[in-house]
């Protein structure tokens, strides 16, 4: 039985620039008790869809039904949407700290809900909350009940959202991207929750999410987003097992998990299309590599096939999956039969911290602990493990950015310790950083050629024309158009912007780059171009990485030797196919058990085809 269908869904948004159709026919049903995926790169209309259907669109033209528990959310008025959103309709959302007031305690904001939607007293809602608390796995509840937003770590975060939506227990939740900013263990325990969650209370789940991998690990029905047209559709083990549409089969190509480490990926070409105006034909057809002479001039029909899945598309026989696996590329450099000389040194380093309020008691806290590593030339370190266990601030120490409290950081043999403020300032140009949002360490109001000539003018060096010139260069080596020079970083899409950065980190020819979560941030698709980028501009340039990420196929695709730290060590030090083969930590085996890997593909689809309908696109 459906809790909701969808039938026909549009949803147009009006703007300066002009309407937007963000959403075009689209048509679902959700089993009751079930986890329906919904997955798709950004800008699909994912959560355009969801919102429209909850009401939390209201200048947006909505069309089509949505039947809910017997009634259509899309023509009721807003007052009842407001009942039922909240009572019997859940959301959580993707950041739980900018959708957490901090002004106010996380058991002031989860008993709101049950004010406003039913007659309580205060005894009984701090009952009910401290219960619902509990029941998402926060340690001693009734003690955390009056803590704020910032004193709890992401994934608990996450479980105070995850308690906020279950608190009038509704029978429906809507997961926007739950997982996206957590580590791997933290998304399994999530998933795990709402898993646990559907099982004891009964709610039907709707997961929204790009990461294929953790979709095909839960769902068990699946729908394909693109450019506002559901593409795909059906049980999520035939959907993955073997894609009928295109796009899919490019989704999980794009995949790291389904290449040798090293080689080049194959990214879905091109860039979504404008949502302004509806093309003639398939709205994929310009990035297909299957595409047919009807594509680009009528709409695709709807096939339906033997296994249930339903495809837009006009190929019959179903997507081609297999990816083009290319030869790894060579390992680092070796001089005279033996390693260079390493680009960085850590020998010993630890860094603790005094904490504590002004007029309270101050205590040390220990961030290091005694941190070996080298990362020598040519190669790529990766450094994994989860939020809190010193990863970013090693990283920070090995930039200079902050000083460690003991041991010896040597960059190019030199120790960064022992230089004075001149030496520091011409040493720092060896060591640069790519951040993980892409946008929010760009300057917004700063022009893309300013951004990337800010080295050359923070070291004296391409005046003029010169760093004009150079920095057009740049732009043309990470695959930017040189003549975008004076666009702003919001004329850029993610992957472009993530290109900005990795260009400003290659301006002073830097002996080191440090990646800290490059591709977190990204679509999968754009992912591999950037990942690609990475690994082709390493090589023809000579580039040492050290590697940030919680993604562990990422890191297996890109790294040469792989460090996993907890609680400030470096628990495991191994090279990357060994540490993946045979992990000797507990702790290094228990990331790789909550990692969620997409399936691998193994060649081209083999379903047979049962019906083919038309239908308008």
């Amino acid at each position: 039985m459906a809790i909701l269908e969808a039938r026909g869904l549009t949803v147009d948004i009006p703007t300066e620039d002009g309407v937007i159709h963000a959403v075009r026919n689209v048509s679902f049903s959700v089993k009751a008790g079930s986890l329906f995926g919904i997955a798709g790169e950004s800008g699909s209309g994912k959560s355009v869809l969801t919102q429209a259907i909850v009401g939390l669109l209201p200048n947006a033209d909505i069309g089509g039904q949505a039947w809910f528990e017997g009634r259509d959310l899309i023509g009721l008025p807003p007052q009842e949407v407001r009942k039922l959103r909240g009572g019997r309709i859940g959301m959580i959302f993707q950041d739980p700290l900018s959708s957490l007031h901090p002004y106010y305690t996380i058991g002031a904001q989860i008993a709101e809900a049950l004010y406003l939607h039913e007659k309580i007293d205060r005894r009984d809602a701090r009952a009910r909350v401290i219960d619902i608390l509990g029941k998402v796995g926060i340690p001693s509840p009734a003690d955390r009940l009056d803590d704020y937003p910032h004193q709890f770590s992401g994934g608990m975060r996450q479980r105070v959202m995850i308690a906020m939506a279950l608190i009038l227990k509704p029978s429906l939740v809507i997961a926007d991207e739950p997982t996206t900013a957590l580590d791997v263990t933290v998304q399994a325990q999530i998933v795990a929750l709402l898993d646990a969650m559907r099982r004891e209370l009964g709610t039907t789940v709707i997961l929204i999410t790009h990461d294929l991998g953790l979709l095909s690990s839960v769902a068990d029905d699946v729908m394909v987003m693109y450019a506002g047209h559901r593409m795909e559709y059906g049980k999520g083990a035939a959907v993955f097992r073997s894609p009928a549409h295109p796009y899919t089969a490019g989704l999980l190509r794009s995949s790291p998990a389904n290449y040798s480490p090293g080689s080049e990926l194959v990214p879905i070409k091109g860039r979504p299309p404008s949502l302004l105006a509806t093309p003639a034909g398939c709205v994929f057809a310009p990035r297909c590599s299957d595409a047919l002479s009807d594509c680009a001039v009528q709409p695709p029909p709807l096939r339906v096939y033997s296994d249930g899945v339903e495809s837009l598309c006009w190929r019959e026989e179903g997507a081609s999956a297999a990816p083009a696996i290319a030869a790894p590329s060579p390992p680092a450099k070796k001089e005279n039969g033996r390693a260079a000389e390493p680009v960085v040194a850590v020998k010993d380093v630890h860094l603790t911290y005094q904490v504590g309020s002004f007029f309270g008691p101050r205590r040390s806290l220990d961030v290091l602990k005694g941190i070996d590593l080298t990362v020598e030339k040519g190669e790529t370190v990766g450094l994994v493990g989860e939020s809190g266990c010193g990863k970013s601030t090693l990283a920070r120490v090995i930039a200079g950015l902050t000083r460690a409290s003991g041991g010896s950081v040597k960059l190019l043999g030199q120790d960064i310790g022992a230089l004075d403020g001149a030496r520091w300032r011409d040493m720092r140009r060896n060591v640069q950083l790519v951040f993980q949002d892409p946008f929010g360490s760009l300057n917004p109001r700063r022009r893309v050629g300013s951004i990337i000539g800010d080295p050359y003018r923070l070291h004296g060096e391409a005046h003029g024309e010169e760093r004009k010139r150079k920095v057009r260069h740049l732009m043309e080596i990470v695959g930017l158009n040189p003549e975008h020079y004076n666009r702003f970083p919001s004329e850029f899409s993610g992957g472009q912007r993530q290109r900005i950065g990795i260009a400003r980190a290659l301006a002073l020819n830097p002996s080191l780059i440090i990646c800290d979560e490059p591709v977190s941030a990204l679509d999968v698709s754009v992912q591999a171009q950037v990942l690609n980028l990475l690994r082709r501009l390493q090589r023809e340039l000579d580039l040492t990485y050290l590697f940030i990420s919680h993604d562990l196929s990422v890191v297996r695709h890109v790294c040469d030797r792989i460090a996993v730290m907890q609680g400030g060590r470096i628990v495991e030090l191994a090279g990357a196919e060994e540490l993946f083969a045979n992990p000797r930590h507990p702790y290094t085996r228990t990331l790789l058990a909550a990692s969620h890997a997409p399936p691998v593909l193994a060649g081209a689809s083999d379903r047979s085809l049962r019906e083919m309908r038309m239908v308008a696109s």
